[in-house]
């Protein structure tokens, strides 16, 4: 991986560099948001969940325009813009008085994290040749998994400190990414064509419909993002059901997400950089097929060793499906229209956020087993939709 990555133009270091940071500052507030709801607004958990969980679907459901963004407004001029507002979304947060303005700012956060990994994305593709594009797309998942296992720990360490620290860091990360990204970024990259006027927001969504592959695949993704995207959500949720013992819970959900974070930084960039896109719907296969396999792994699990196993199978999957899905996207994108083909993909978050509120409802009628059949249910359809997006024509 250091081999590649001294082989990358600088302005691909610093675009990996930039969401790596960027997903480090707001990985860092992660462990301290429900507390300070509860504690600050006198929340309950329940608001406290919908707030937090609706401001992600939120941000998701406008990631659509904030990939039209990208194709329409230089990469540089919007990095910066997004990382200054980043912070000044932190700032609003430590400001807000009740818990709208907290929405509002929670959404602009999340939006603009989300607009400058679309525009990396696109910045990749504009830079790199498709035989690289596949192995900078791993690099990229597994410094963010980094983020995600060290940012959260980082956190706790500030909050021991002071209650607002964390908010106050991750601001002043926004604005110190903004200043060096205006110094050290690329200007001329991505910048719409000055003879070609740009396509309105409407028409490009209404030509996005009639994509038929990228509308599959986005099912797709929403599908199989219910079964990964927030897989610790659910499991904590059925562990809840089946075990008595509220320690025991959160040691073996330790567990778990341990094993999930080592796994994807040791083989991401093993396993990613072989994917090849002339053989994209073997590898997807691959991935379903070991999703089904872990959550067949979690509903039998009994012991602990059980447990991590059935995880490291299921993480492999995840593995696979998320640097696949970026290729696919990068293989049916027209050159024009990259941000929003990325923007279209990042709608599999939704999927994220459906996953616990259906696995909660799931486990309130029907045996808490079964709620793993539901998600190998969701798989198979992802497959289908996957399979019928890889397939030509129209």
């Amino acid at each position: 991986m250091l081999a590649a990555l001294k082989g990358y133009p600088n302005p691909v270091r610093l675009l990996l560099f930039t969401t790596f940071t960027l997903t480090m500052a707001r990985a860092i507030t992660l462990p301290y948001l429900v507390v300070y709801l509860s504690a600050h607004m006198g929340l309950a958990i329940a608001q406290v969940g919908l707030l937090v969980g609706g401001a992600m679907f939120v941000a998701s459901a406008l990631s659509l325009y904030g990939g039209h963004l990208v194709d329409t407004l230089r990469n540089h001029t919007l990095i910066v813009t997004c990382t200054l507002l980043f912070a000044l979304a932190f700032v609003g947060i430590l400001a807000s008085p009740s818990a709208l303005p907290f929405f509002a700012c929670l959404v602009l956060a999340y939006l603009a994290q989300t607009v400058v990994d679309i525009a990396a994305k696109a910045g990749f593709c504009a830079l790199l040749p498709e035989a690289q594009r596949g192995e900078v797309f791993a690099i990229k998942y597994t410094f963010n998994n980094i983020a995600w296992a060290t940012g959260p720990m980082l956190g706790v360490l500030l909050i021991e400190l002071n209650d607002h620290l964390p908010f106050i860091v991750s601001a002043l990360i926004g604005l110190a990414l903004g200043l060096a990204y205006q110094q050290l970024g690329q200007r001329g990259l991505s910048a719409p064509a000055a003879d070609e006027p740009a396509a309105g927001f409407a028409q490009v969504a209404v030509g996005l419909l009639r994509d038929r592959r990228l509308v599959c695949f986005t099912l797709g993704g929403v599908l199989s993002a219910v079964v990964f995207g927030q897989f610790t959500a659910y499991l904590s949720q059925y562990l809840v059901v089946t075990t008595q013992d509220p320690a025991q819970v959160a040691r073996l959900a330790g567990y778990l997400v341990t094993t999930n974070a080592v796994t994807v930084i040791a083989l991401q960039y093993l396993i990613g950089r072989r994917i090849a896109r002339q053989h994209l719907m073997p590898w997807l296969m691959a991935g379903m097929a070991l999703f089904v396999a872990g959550l067949l792994g979690f509903s039998v699990a009994s012991s602990v060793p059980a447990w991590c196993l059935a995880m490291l199978v299921f993480t492999l999957g995840e593995i696979i499906v998320i640097p696949a899905e970026f290729m696919f996207i990068d293989l049916i994108a027209p050159e024009p229209l990259r941000g929003v083909y990325y923007g279209a993909q990042n709608l599999s978050n939704l999927g994220a956020g459906l996953g616990p509120m259906l696995m909660g409802a799931a486990l309130g009628w029907m045996a808490p087993q079964g709620v793993f059949y539901l998600l190998i249910g969701s798989v198979v359809m992802a497959a289908v939709f996957y399979w019928l997006g890889t397939r030509r024509g129209h």
